[in-house]
């Protein structure tokens, strides 16, 4: 198959508009050819293109910060001495003085498939400041590597944050291609958008149901994205940012194992398979024991369960890592009344609302959990009109 950056380096056609004008790139360590090379590098050696500017997204355009919520800075680049604009630093949104750079910006973003991942927060704002200003972009896409699933709430209107700007489910099944396209109708942005879509694609295809596994290598978008299985159990991994639990950071695995040195995984699953035990299918659960080089229970030993999605026996449509993370929060809650399980912080520049709202547009799937009398039927049933209506929605604007 061919992601929208080869097709634009294979067919000189689909280059024609962009000769003469000043060209930018939106990009990030992902953003590299079927050849491994990245983008940037690769747009540079095309003769009808002039590279003026380039912007990196949170990580940065090489993906230089390692931790999350680190800002990256503005720097000129060595090899083609243009500017590199981060819009994960001083700014999250471009400013005037960063859109006089280009007449095009050509966007090519590895997005996982979730709606808390700031990539795509990014493409909005980028969307509505090209709107402003009356310049063009373009969406070199790529593949949504978790495929079409749908899963969690629907973000509450009041609730847009850097995680989350749009009413997007947790898991929304878009590509970044289709997602401005939907930016662009729901937000009603007069806006001059071009998609070169990719050939090939096919999203519920095995082995990698969403991601080319035997064609493509996995380049880490952001630090902690290593591989796909962390993609495959990220829209319900993510969830522990919000928590004292660890989510792996520190680990090689990280959002695929979570634990903490004060808990028994055992006992967990357990209770977890008493409660909902179609919430564990399509994956393979692991009790370990870890224990994290930096984050949260740094150099303590973390008694926790590792997501197996890298399985001949991985099922995408019965795996549902939002509900399986919920049903952990609720059996940690059980059977830990007095746990403190929400972690309190400063989180993606929201100080008045605890994190785990934040993540999931609201405060529903925290009230559940500490709902006594709340049920994994009840959950469910308020997910299941949420994600009814996004598919419709998707389906619509798609």
């Amino acid at each position: 198959m061919q992601f929208g950056i080869d097709r634009l380096i294979m067919e000189p056609g689909l280059r024609k508009p962009l000769s003469g004008k000043r060209i930018a790139l939106l990009g990030h360590p992902a953003s590299v050819t079927q050849e491994m090379i990245h983008s940037l590098d690769a747009l540079a050696t095309l003769p009808e293109i002039n590279l003026t500017v380039a912007f990196g997204p949170q990580h940065g355009l090489k993906g230089e910060k390692q931790d999350n919520m680190v800002e990256s800075q503005d720097y000129l680049d060595p090899i083609y001495k243009i500017p590199i604009f981060s819009l994960y630093g001083q700014v999250r949104r471009p400013i005037p003085s960063m859109m006089e750079h280009f007449d095009i910006i050509l966007v090519d973003l590895q997005d996982i498939g979730c709606r808390v991942y700031t990539f795509i927060t990014t493409l909005l704002y980028l969307l509505e400041s090209v709107a402003t200003h009356k310049k063009e972009i373009w969406i070199l896409d790529r593949p949504n590597p978790i495929g079409r699933n749908v899963e969690g709430f629907l973000l509450e209107p009041g609730w847009e944050s850097f995680v989350g700007s749009a009413r997007l489910p947790m898991r929304h099944g878009l590509t970044v291609g289709e997602l401005a396209r939907w930016f662009v109708q729901s937000f009603k942005l007069d806006v001059n958008l071009t998609v070169i879509e990719m050939e090939g694609w096919e999203p519920n295809g095995s082995p990698g149901f969403g991601w080319p596994m035997l064609e493509r290598a996995w380049v880490n978008p952001s630090p902690n994205a290593p591989n796909l299985w962390m993609a495959r159990c990220y829209p319900g991994t993510v969830m522990l940012e919000g928590t004292t639990l660890s989510e792996g950071r520190g680990t090689t695995r990280p959002m695929e194992l979570f634990g903490a040195p004060d808990l028994d995984s055992t006992k967990i699953l357990k209770h977890m398979a008493e409660l909902a035990p179609q919430w564990l299918q399509g994956c393979k659960l692991r009790p370990c024991y870890f224990e994290p080089t930096f984050h949260k229970h740094s150099g303590s030993l973390c008694n926790g369960i590792h997501i197996h999605t890298d399985i001949p026996s991985y099922k995408p449509n019965a795996f549902k890592p939002w509900r399986f993370m919920a049903l952990v929060f609720k059996a940690i809650r059980q059977l830990y009344p007095d746990y403190e399980l929400w972690r309190n912080f400063p989180y993606e520049y929201e100080n008045e609302r605890l994190a785990i709202d934040v993540i999931n547009g609201g405060t529903r799937l925290r009230e559940w959990v500490d709902d006594s009398n709340a049920e994994p039927n009840d959950l469910s049933a308020m997910a299941s009109v949420d994600e009814n209506e996004w598919i419709c929605l998707r389906n619509v604007n798609h």
